[in-house]
């Protein structure tokens, strides 16, 4: 397995990254100039302002999904009136627009400073190898997935014409997906591929990777999650078929849950209890704050332990667990993985039982209320013979205690030369590197 490529001492640094280094720290002197030089005295003010804004809209936003009848409502309007309040007094004494100007300078200089690291730390992407094209490609089409994308791009057809076998999972009855791509194997398939959901996917890959054949995805699913994270077109589906003719390969990691191949990740505790509901498919809003007040508060529900790595999590809320861990520098970041061939599982558990554990995620004063790493497995055990869990969107029910693995660079994937959704990592802002890059000269990184 490639590692990621990081700063090492003496490697000389481009001219770009040293102007957008220095672009960086101007934009934030700016940004900090900007309140004190408009607003004076005030900046304090308007500093406290924003915190607290902020403390009381999470507490708020913790009652209203913990708690029931008129105290949820009051609490619903504290998160919409908070806002409101804020702008509202930042108008009044003529220190709007100050605040917003200094929160673009904020955000130009942390985009200015994570570019010129990337720039120098260069492109954390998966590397690809040539392989000649299949000769008997045999694809699986859900045509329901993601609103019926198959039919909407003639993916049938285009693949066809590529010299693609084609078996649509439609009626009557369900289709045995795992006895048709093993029958295909055993007719001599080359390539194994499918356009639907991720939970499609995971499941042939995991044959695919069983017998060291190439996987294609086409990403024709609602959310497509693994498809995104290769970087294929999400837009053009049909885009994915290019592979077929001029396509190239990468080696990817898969994960498993008893046995049980996922690509995305395992989700365990709330989330998985909920979709478990008969009533989350016809109302899933409403399934929630139905159903969240008690479990939150532990008076319903399976209480789970989560090993991980040396440590134990006792009563988490939340475990995911994730094929190679997701970008997750702070609580919005669950959403990509830039590598996904780092040959470990990535490991997010929550656990909030108060509204000042709600504030403390924001703040990441508790350690208990927000862990999170990597590890080779993971083990879920609970007070109960077997617990609901969502794989790849997919909800199941498993026996305990529930063990998650990863195989590294078990799965051959085959992406199109070219993939519009390819992007490196975003790595934390280092200021000191940032700091080296801005003193730089040209002359002196020669030298070194």
């Amino acid at each position: 397995m490639t590692p990621d490529r990081g700063y090492e001492p003496g490697e000389p640094a481009n001219s770009r990254s040293r102007w957008l280094a220095r672009a960086a720290f101007l934009a934030a002197f700016c940004s900090a100039a900007v309140l004190v030089a408009v607003a004076g005295l005030h900046t304090l003010m308007v500093l406290i302002l924003i915190a607290g804004a902020l403390t009381v809209g999470i507490a708020a936003a913790f009652w209203f999904l913990t708690s029931r009848g008129a105290l949820r409502w009051i609490s619903l309007g504290v998160m919409v009136l908070t806002p409101v309040v804020v702008i509202t007094v930042l108008v009044r004494v003529h220190l709007m627009w100050a605040v917003l100007l200094a929160l673009g300078l904020a955000v130009l200089a942390v985009a200015c400073a994570r570019t010129a690291l990337d720039d120098d730390r260069g492109k954390a992407i998966a590397p690809e190898q040539p392989q000649p094209p299949p000769r008997r490609a045999f694809l699986v089409m859900n045509p329901r997935s993601g609103g019926g994308k198959v039919g909407q791009f003639d993916l049938k057809q285009r693949a066809e014409a590529l010299g693609a076998e084609v078996v649509m999972l439609e009626g009557p009855g369900t289709v045995d997906i795992d006895a048709v791509a093993r029958n295909a194997v055993a007719q001599g398939a080359d390539l194994l591929g499918v356009a639907g959901g991720d939970g499609t996917q995971a499941l042939v890959a995991g044959i695919a990777a069983e017998h060291d054949l190439p996987f294609l995805v086409i990403s024709a699913g609602t959310r497509n999650h693994f498809a995104a994270d290769l970087g294929l077109d999400l837009a053009d589906p049909s885009r994915c078929l290019d592979a077929l003719t001029d396509g190239t390969e990468l080696r990817v990691d898969l994960g498993t849950v008893n046995g049980r191949t996922f690509v995305n990740n395992a989700s365990f505790g709330v989330y998985a209890q909920v979709v478990q509901s008969p009533a989350y498919r016809q109302d899933k809003a409403r399934t929630i704050l139905q159903m969240l007040p008690d479990m939150l508060d532990g008076r319903i529900g399976i209480q789970l332990v989560a090993h991980t790595g040396g440590a134990t999590i006792v009563e988490p809320q939340a475990v995911l667990v994730s094929n190679g861990p997701y970008e997750t520098h702070d609580l919005a970041g669950l959403g990509h993985r830039a590598r996904l061939d780092r040959g470990m599982l990535g490991v997010v558990t929550i656990t909030v039982s108060s509204a000042r554990q709600a504030v403390g995620l924001l703040r990441r004063a508790h350690q208990r209320g927000l862990t999170q790493g990597t590890g080779l497995e993971v083990l879920i055990d609970a007070d109960a013979p077997e617990i609901p869990v969502g794989v790849d969107g997919e909800a199941l029910m498993l026996t305990t205690p529930v063990r998650c693995t990863i195989t590294p660079e078990a799965l051959r994937v085959r992406v199109p030369r070219h993939r519009p959704g390819v992007r490196p990592a975003k790595r934390p802002v280092d200021w000191v590197r940032l700091r080296q890059l801005a003193l730089s000269s040209a002359k002196r990184e020669r030298r070194r």
